[in-house]
């Protein structure tokens, strides 16, 4: 009856014009399928007492959903379908498994804004951090934006061998050497010594396909061909930030540098 009435009040003539419904405070206590309206937009459910969300099963298109202020427990298995979800209201419900709740909204990849606040998962330590980590595409975290600083946070806590792959940046760069000669400081070094060169072989331009006398002088010739490179890489982790340098009132360090040369 009460979505009757909502059609109603709209003028909406059939289900399928139906983009929108407006179902707060209506003390629900459950709702039948709503898949007659399959290009249903923005649902308002807020302020009932709904426990399950099974009659969301078949709405694709909803792109904002308010479920606050009800009494659900668990939501998997009952959003996971709805990919253009842009905007999704959770706050003051009962929702206690963060790690099953952040798993059901994995695939929203438009999910922009969330509100999870005053759920018992919510109380967890880590909670803002899991959340921003595992929900990338989130901007908006229970009314405070999500800065870079909580991102590169999260990334820390939750995959730091990522963190610190990203924050090694390399620079690379092309070095001018002849054959023969030494490469790097013990890193990585060329032998000093000359192939010996078959008689008739014409270096860069082997058109007469003498044979050398040692397998080894032929591979040594065709790595000299090869530009070297020498890439060093910084890591930013020990780097301090402007801000960093300014309040400790500290002379800049040298930064550590690792080079590394090689074709």
């Amino acid at each position: 009856q009460v979505i009757e009435n909502q059609l109603k009040i709209c003028g909406y003539k059939s289900n399928v014009d139906v983009v929108a419904l407006y179902l707060a405070r209506q003390g629900l206590r459950s709702i039948p399928s709503l898949s007659q309206f399959p290009r249903l937009r923005y649902l308002w459910i807020n302020n009932n007492k709904i426990q399950d969300l099974t009659f969301l099963v078949k709405n694709y298109c909803l792109t904002e959903l308010y479920l606050h202020n009800n009494a659900l427990t668990d939501i998997s298995g009952a959003l996971k379908h709805l990919c253009s979800l842009q905007i999704l209201f959770l706050h003051n419900n009962e929702l206690k498994k963060l790690g099953k709740t952040v798993k059901e909204l994995k695939g929203m990849i438009s999910l922009q804004t969330l509100n999870l606040f005053q759920n018992p998962l919510a109380y967890d330590p880590d909670y803002r951090l899991y959340v921003i980590y595992f929900l990338p595409s989130v901007q908006l975290l229970d009314r405070k934006l999500v800065t870079q600083r909580e991102r590169e946070s999260a990334l820390h806590l939750h995959n730091p061998k990522r963190a610190w792959v990203m924050q090694s940046i390399a620079f690379g760069k092309r070095v001018d050497t002849s054959p023969g000669t030494t490469v790097g400081s013990g890193r990585c070094t060329q032998p000093t010594r000359r192939p010996k060169m078959p008689s008739g072989h014409e270096f860069g331009n082997n058109t007469n396909k003498v044979p050398f006398e040692e397998p080894e002088d032929a591979v040594l010739v065709r790595a000299t061909r090869r530009s070297l490179m020498e890439f060093s890489s910084v890591d930013w982790n020990k780097v301090a930030t402007r801000q960093e340098r300014r309040l400790e009132n500290k002379a800049e360090e040298p930064l550590e540098k690792l080079t590394v040369q090689f074709r």
